[in-house]
């Protein structure tokens, strides 16, 4: 999980010892944003028990210091952000150009499934279909300032940040099974090469900082150095929400097993004796949906609904938080303290619930 480091009047700041105060608390290729990752969890119990301590950890000493930790996807307002110095961000400026400054302003969730041996291109083509359900966390439809989308953070990935190299951030197609996703992964990774090399980079500074995995960040990716089926579509929200979503997700790929999965028609659903993923192109109107118009839309409720998620106990941050066409830096500054102080109290209220 990344989230935006403020100081007590809510600007962007750097992590400084909040890197130190847990396991699993890193640095993120940009200056004000914090990455908190859990080890491997067997059940959702493990899994909330270790993220909320470690939130915790990093809260505390937060507090000494005056910092915040703001679960939104972009920061709002037209901060310039930093980058880390790094030989592979140097790369992915020469590669994407000027549209990399939209990657930078944003922050997201990472959730890995651990691969079921057999059903491993089952489980990705099943996170495909439920791409959309990265609306069930919109928690931003500013950037620089402006509204762009209920999920501003997803329009900025996929449809600007990677304008010039789609290949490398849109969301792919099904697959067939694993040979063609390591020839789709080697086709991309030397377009990616093709493309360094084309604005100066030497091919051997390219391949020591990438592979072929590590030079995709399409939505959804089967990790063979993880042993996982990746979705990175979820944007930064408040843990409770990203836990119970993560639930929800692992729940419905987990219930694979000895199920029926097919491809078929545009509405998709499942039920307990077989799991229908809609067409390619009807999962790509859905994603669009979740988009532009969040849960507002009708038909994209309908779909999540189908395909077993709980759209109505779902509260998105995004629209809460839409004033206007334009926001100014202050209220960013307001929202963004505001929501710091959200996120200490989820994870208050959930340390609470444990104890008793």
């Amino acid at each position: 999980m990344e989230y935006w480091v403020i100081d007590d009047e809510g600007r962007l700041v750097e992590p400084d010892q909040l890197v130190e105060a847990a396991g699993g608390v890193e640095r993120e290729f940009v200056a004000p944003l914090l990455e908190i990752k859990t080890t491997p969890c067997v059940t959702t119990a493990d899994l909330r028990d270790e993220l909320f301590d470690r939130l915790g950890r990093v809260l505390t000493r937060a507090d000494e210091l005056d910092r915040g930790l703001v679960p939104l996807a972009t920061p709002l307002s037209a901060d310039a952000i930093e980058e880390l110095p790094s030989e592979r961000t140097r790369i992915q400026n020469r590669v994407v150009g000027t549209s990399f400054e939209y990657v930078r302003h944003c922050a997201g969730t990472h959730v890995h499934v651990e691969q079921q041996p057999g059903r491993e291109i089952d489980q990705l083509n099943a996170l495909v279909a439920l791409d959309p359900a990265l609306a069930l966390v919109n928690s931003s439809p500013y950037f620089g300032g402006r509204r762009l989308a209920v999920g501003a953070r997803s329009k900025l990935y996929r449809r600007l940040g990677y304008e010039d190299v789609p290949h490398q951030g849109w969301l792919w197609r099904y697959v067939d099974d694993a040979d063609e996703w390591d020839r789709r992964l080697e086709r991309r990774y030397e377009e990616f090469v093709t493309a360094a090399i084309d604005a100066g980079v030497d091919r051997r500074t390219v391949e020591a900082n990438f592979d072929p995995e590590s030079a995709i960040w399409t939505p959804v990716q089967l990790r063979e150095t993880f042993g996982t089926v990746e979705w990175r579509s979820p944007d930064a929200a408040l843990p409770s929400q990203v836990v119970g979503l993560a639930e929800e997700v692992a729940s419905i790929v987990g219930h694979l097993g000895d199920t029926e999965v097919r491809i078929e028609g545009e509405t998709g659903r499942v039920t307990d004796d077989e799991i229908v993923l809609p067409e390619f192109d009807a999962v790509l109107g859905y994603v669009e949906e979740a988009i532009e118009a969040g849960l507002s839309s009708d038909e994209l409720r309908a779909y999540l609904d189908r395909m077993g998620f709980d759209v109505a106990a779902a509260d998105p941050v995004s629209p809460r938080i839409d004033r206007g066409e334009t926001i100014s830096d202050a209220e960013a500054r307001e929202i963004r303290l505001d929501h710091a102080a959200r996120l200490e109290r989820d994870v208050r209220r959930s340390r609470s619930i444990r104890s008793d």
